[in-house]
Parts: structure tokens; sequence; C-alpha cells
């Protein structure tokens, strides 16, 4: 009977890159990537986060993270590990790769004393297992812009629009960025060299588009906004058919936003407006004649761990007075497992270890899943996923996790 040869897991070295990634494309149905998009990659990875799993002289497994800092609930910047890059290759399913490299992870974000982990999920089944929970969502749409006009507020004529090439313009638009990062809690302050992945855009990707075109948003002289995108022109039985796709867009005001929003509804030749991975909360939705006409659809986004319960749940404001006891269950990290009394408002909090009797019992997925307020406790309860053991401490401690703005992830990585 043959055996299994035992695999080895490993920190990565900088030469081990292109075999690496190149294990990581083909568990991702073995697509190719561009130079630009390989080389961007290979600068930004964290060697010292990076793990590969060998079985002899091949790589069969591969994961990685990146050191992020978090908007949470009350604008604060926390600690957390992006983890990325994951996959096991299909000739070693079932053999505990993930679970041996899921494992390590974790003891090392903890070490590091970040409390939360946070990643994309290629398929969303399989991290639930390992505490992550789905935390934010974001919003599709299909906007048919040839019968769909828009209200536009006040100030929107005096916004100026000029056409920038995307390069020319980047510490503009990453400054807009910034100030946007404390107001949305899921953003993530962009480390050094994370801009240049808004440029991104090799030809071999655009699918018959153009390629990528900026334009900024101005008032009284200072930039207040900017939209990337890029456009695909068609013809139709009827005349031009055109679609715009929509890659990335910030404003700092109502009236910058709704000018730039215009604009993409206004180009000529185009009918479609293509959204991806916008926030459901966004403004845009407010300002059409007609919603059903832009065929709009939810998707799961960004989900968080807490790796560290008392820190991560004391580093976020609360909207609403809260003093609860959490009984919470985490199997896999067991030194989150107890009993927890939180007190917090919207000035702040404190997670302490109690031997008070618990008011709610959930596992550290849901926790994860309520985190940053846009998963509310009260829905995950109706799904029997948290038990109310006081009463009145569900609402109380729902309300009191919720966010004003929808928490948003406001790209991959």
């Amino acid at each position: 009977m043959a055996t299994e040869r035992a695999t080895e897991l490993k920190v990565l070295r900088p030469e081990e890159f292109d075999p690496w990634w190149d294990g990581l494309l083909r568990a991702f149905g073995g697509g190719s990537a561009s130079l630009e998009e390989r080389e961007l990659d290979k600068s930004l990875t964290e060697f010292d986060r990076s793990l590969a799993v060998w079985d002899g002289e091949a790589i069969v497994g591969t994961g990685g993270a990146f050191s992020f800092r978090m908007t949470v609930p009350g604008g604060a910047l926390v600690p957390a590990a992006g983890v990325t890059m994951v996959s096991v290759a299909a000739t070693h399913r079932r053999r505990g790769v993930l679970t041996s490299m899921m494992r390590r992870q974790l003891d090392d974000v903890r070490a590091l004393g970040e409390p939360l982990a946070v990643l994309t999920a290629s398929e969303p089944a399989i991290y639930g297992r390992f505490g992550y929970g789905a935390a934010t969502f974001q919003l599709h749409a299909e906007i048919d812009t040839s019968r769909v006009p828009l209200a536009l507020p006040a100030g929107t004529e005096d916004v100026r629009l000029r056409y920038a090439k995307p390069a020319d313009v980047l510490a503009e638009c990453e400054a807009v960025y910034a100030a946007l990062v404390p107001r949305r809690p899921g953003m993530l302050a962009r480390q050094p060299g994370w801009e240049r992945a808004g440029l991104l855009d090799p030809e071999s990707e655009r699918g018959g588009a153009s390629a990528l075109q900026c334009v900024v948003a101005e008032r009284d002289g200072e930039v207040t906004g900017y939209a990337r995108f890029r456009t695909k022109l068609g013809w139709g039985p009827s005349g031009h058919d055109g679609t715009v796709t929509l890659e990335d867009l910030a404003a700092l005001d109502p009236a910058t936003d709704a000018a730039l929003w215009r604009f993409l509804f206004d180009i000529d030749l185009m009918t479609t407006l293509t959204v991806r991975g916008r926030p459901l909360d966004d403004a845009w939705q407010y300002l059409v004649s007609d919603i059903r006409r832009c065929r709009t659809r939810l998707r799961d986004s960004c989900y968080v761990r807490l790796v560290d319960v008392g820190t991560a749940l004391a580093s976020r404001t609360y909207q609403a007075p809260v003093d609860v006891v959490l009984d919470v269950e985490d199997a896999f990290c067991p030194w989150n497992t107890g009993r927890w009394r939180l007190t917090g408002d919207t000035k702040g909090a404190s997670c302490e270890r109690t031997s008070d009797a618990a008011d709610l019992a959930l596992s550290v997925r849901e926790l994860a899943a309520a985190y940053l307020g846009g998963v509310t406790l009260l829905s995950l309860a109706g799904a029997g996923r948290v038990r109310e053991l006081r009463q009145g401490a569900l609402t109380e401690a729902s309300v009191a996790f919720g966010s004003p703005v929808a928490p948003w992830l406001p790209h991959g990585f």
C-alpha cells in the first residue's frame, strides 16, 4: 500500500515567489496574470507573513497576510491581518493543508498583537469553520442610463470636472480616498505601494473596453472627488449601445458625488453603466428615477475574524449605551472562549473577562459578522445563531453594535 508523504509548512522566501504564484494561479482555475500584475503583487508581498506548504520539491499550498489597518465603528483604525493568496493544490485536498495554514496564520496574527483578521472569500463556505463571519456586503448594478434620469442636489453645477491621466492625478485621488477612510467602517488605510493597484490596466484584461480613464472633480480649486472607468462602444439594431464600467469612485461631498454620477450617466454613445462593489447605502440609489431599471443585486464581501475578542470589542465605539455579558464559543482560537463583559457607548468601550452570568451566547463567527455594524445580532438570532439569556439584552446589544453607515471594503487584496 502506498503511503502519503508528509507535507512541510514554511515561510516563503523571495526567490520562491514565482513557483508559489504559479501554484496559486493553477488552484484558481489555471488562468494567467499580466507581468504588471505579477510584479506589483511581488512588490506588495510581505514574505515574512507568507506561507508555502511543500510536498517534496512542489508547492501544494499557499497563504499570506498583509499588515492593514481597518476602520471600525467610531472611526478608529485597528490593526488587521489581510489574509490573502490562500490555495491548496487539487492533488492535496482533504489532507489538512488548509487547516495547518490557518492554524499557523492565526497564531502568528495573535503574536503580532493584531486583534482582527480579514479576507475576501472565493468560496464562502470554507472560512466559517475557522471563525470568519461575513461582515460587509457590496452592491452591484446594471443601470439603463438611457431610461433612468437623475435628480441632482443643490451645488452640483458648482463642481468642475476634467479628464486626467490616472497616473498624473494619483496623489490627488489618494488624498480624497484617505479623507474618506475614517468615515466608514471596513475601509482600509492604504499602505505605501497599494495606490498602484488602482492603476493596473493590462490590455488582456479589458475585455475589449478602453484603457482606464479618469475624471477629477474640483470645487474652489480643490480636488473633491474622482471616477475611474472604462468605456466599450457597441451597436445594436437601434443604434449605439455602449457600456461604461465603473472601476472606482470617491467624493468628499454630495454635490461632487452627484456630479460624477451624472457624468457617468451622460457619456455619449453609452446606454449601460455597470457598477461593481459599491457600498450598500451608496447615494446614487436615491438620485435615480427608477431603481428597478438599475438591476441591483447584493453580494458578500469582507469576512472578519476576531483574533482577540477583548481588544477588538474595546477598539470600537457603540451607537447606544451597552452593558452586556457575552458567552463566546471559539473552538479554533480557544483563548477567546468564555464570558466577556462589554460596556460602551459613543465615546469608547471596555471588554474584560468576567464570571458574571451571560446575557447572550454566540460563537466568535457571529460576533465577527456583527462587528462592523452591517449585520444585526437580531438577524443572527432570528437564524438561531445567537441565544438571548437575559430578556432585553439582544435588542440592547443589537442596536449598540449598529453603524449609521454601511460598512464597506473598498477593494480586494
